[in-house]
């Protein structure tokens, strides 16, 4: 796709905003949730429910989103998903009855949804697509850690209820919705015009590709590593190195600035050594593989804070380049269905994966942690490796100024 630097300036920025905004949303929910359960008077397996129907959301979301962007186009499917998450989030803020909460999480997941595919899919259309996506999902980390010191400040420093986030939120993904109407076009090159026959049939050739499912397996083991560690590394400082709530709490919120910083910083080195997209991912995986021995080994709490750390940065690039990858093992038709399916399977990862992880802690010990997180990642070394293969071309990280 060809396309002048003055004409997607504005709608990669406003993506970048998004992307901050939804990690803000997801980042204020291990706030909210204790004021919740004592609104509702639930216990915290009701209130956990309430993370299904939001996957559920999500998950439809990835299974139509390529449908709609062929339909509906870049701009008015934008329009869609922040319609449905602003619905969601004003009808929360009036405090509803426990049952229509729960069911508006699934609207919540779905708008969610149809924004992370709608917007990955625009820019993975765009020249310097892998550097591009790698500083989204970057934003996507500085929101989650702006969200809760935010919502705490609102809940505790203002004296508002849950309901006043959930207002903000609402208000905050009202003038983005505007703004995708002003800035996006309404088509691009992956929501190019085809026949209805066509647009019919997105998502059973999608599933038939083995390049999309192996890399639909490679995030699924990628968010199950991530999120495995991000849930029980705080209990694995706690019980392997003696750590205090204080000091593990700081090993863990290094291990996510890493990820973030990662995925601003890994890129942009790896075009000025003039590396492809693969051979970056290989370097970000043997670090994944290094670090999570280093911390498994460490002798001392430091030395595996740092492995925590440096775990996280090697991780960072790896959801994003896969996404980034799809126009180069799909067809441009099917790329916005196929993000959109890799989006929801890499749900299935992060809640099989983590849970596998604990189960293994429970039964033989905490040590096990990151064996485990050493194991998914050669298995994800394994997947990569037959992905590149079936890349049409060996496209360099290439960097333009945005």
């Amino acid at each position: 796709m060809s396309v002048s630097h003055g004409h997607w300036r504005a709608p990669v920025v406003l993506a970048y905003v998004a992307f901050v905004f939804v990690g803000i949303s997801a980042g204020v929910g291990t706030v909210l949730l204790p004021a919740q359960i004592a609104d509702y008077q639930v216990d915290m397996a009701t209130i956990g429910l309430t993370f299904f129907t939001f996957a559920a959301g999500f998950f439809l979301a990835g299974a139509t989103s390529g449908a709609l962007m062929h339909r509906l186009g870049t701009r008015l499917a934008l329009v869609v998903g922040g319609g449905a998450f602003v619905a969601a989030a004003l009808l929360s803020a009036a405090r509803p009855a426990f049952w229509v909460f729960f069911a508006l999480q699934v609207l919540a997941g779905y708008g969610t949804g149809v924004l992370e595919t709608v917007l990955n899919a625009y820019l993975a259309t765009l020249p310097s697509a892998t550097m591009l996506i790698n500083r989204l999902h970057g934003f996507f980390g500085v929101g989650a850690l702006v969200g809760p010191p935010l919502a705490a400040w609102i809940l505790h420093g203002l004296g508002r209820s849950w309901t006043a986030v959930w207002l903000l939120l609402g208000v905050i993904c009202l003038a983005l919705t505007v703004g995708f109407l002003l800035v996006y076009p309404r088509t691009n090159g992956a929501a190019s015009p085809t026949t209805s026959t066509q647009k019919q049939r997105l998502l059973g050739p999608v599933l038939r590709s083995p390049a999309v499912l192996l890399a639909g397996a490679f995030l699924g083991v990628y968010v199950g590593l991530e999120l495995g560690v991000g849930n029980w590394g705080f209990t694995y400082a706690v019980g392997e190195h003696g750590l205090g709530d204080l000091a593990a709490g700081w090993i863990i919120s290094g291990y996510w600035f890493g990820l973030t910083l990662g995925r601003f910083v890994i890129s942009p080195v790896a075009t000025r050594l003039g590396w492809t997209t693969a051979r970056m991912t290989f370097a970000c995986l043997g670090g994944v593989i290094v670090s999570s021995a280093l911390v498994w080994v460490a002798p001392l709490p430091a030395l595996a804070g740092a492995g925590f750390i440096a775990l996280g940065f090697f991780l960072g690039p790896l959801f994003p380049t896969a996404i980034a990858v799809m126009p180069e093992v799909t067809e441009e038709r099917l790329v916005p269905t196929a993000i959109g399916i890799l989006n929801g399977v890499s749900l299935v990862g992060g809640a099989a994966l983590p849970w596998v992880a604990g189960a293994i802690a429970q039964g033989i010990g905490l040590w096990t942690l990151m064996p485990y997180a050493l194991a998914l990642g050669l298995l994800q070394l394994v997947i990569w490796w037959l992905l590149a293969a079936r890349m049409r071309r060996p496209a360099a990280v290439t960097a333009t100024a945005d």
